[in-house]
């Protein structure tokens, strides 16, 4: 189980993917968290989300977590299965509680309620491709691969070699 969360490739494209996803997120997290680029902190937007949004706390505060140190981790690129499913959900949530009345697009032009779920479709469609590829180059999640599992199992294949 644990190498199916790290595992990962040397490519290129989930590092590009996972490095712009998360600090698009990072910012909306230091907001949500820090008060940081015109947020409101914590205690602002838990007010905001059990209050206004009629979320449990529970889930408001998984929605900072995710959003702020999920958010960091992608970038490292630590257990980069995990926190793209955790943000998949995220999005999915967001689509429905905020977004769906308002139809597809972003309000460009200022005319609609409120923004579309377009945005969230991209991040939902870029966490899935995260969760099938990992993390790619210079992540932790290599890392781990290389200096905890690869020396395990090749002390696994020296003791049980396997016969062709």
């Amino acid at each position: 189980m644990k190498t199916a969360i790290f595992n990962t490739n040397n490519s290129w494209s989930p590092t590009i993917l996972r490095l712009f996803l998360g600090l698009v997120l990072l910012g909306h997290g230091a907001q949500k968290l820090l008060g940081w680029f015109g947020g409101y902190g914590l205690d602002g937007t838990m007010s905001f989300f059990t209050q206004t949004v009629g979320l449990p706390w529970v889930l408001g505060f998984l929605v900072i977590i995710i959003e702020f140190f999920g958010a960091l981790l992608l970038i490292l690129g630590f257990a980069t299965r995990l926190w793209s499913f955790s943000m998949a959900i995220l999005f999915i949530g967001i689509i429905y509680t905020t977004h769906l009345q308002n139809g597809f697009f972003m309000n460009w032009f200022g005319n609609q309620r409120g923004e579309g779920y377009e945005f969230f479709l991209l991040a939902i469609a870029i966490s899935t491709s995260l969760m099938i590829t990992g993390s790619g180059k210079y992540s932790m999640d290599g890392l781990i691969m290389k200096t905890v599992f690869k020396p395990i199992a090749s002390s696994v294949r020296r003791k049980f070699p396997v016969e062709v």
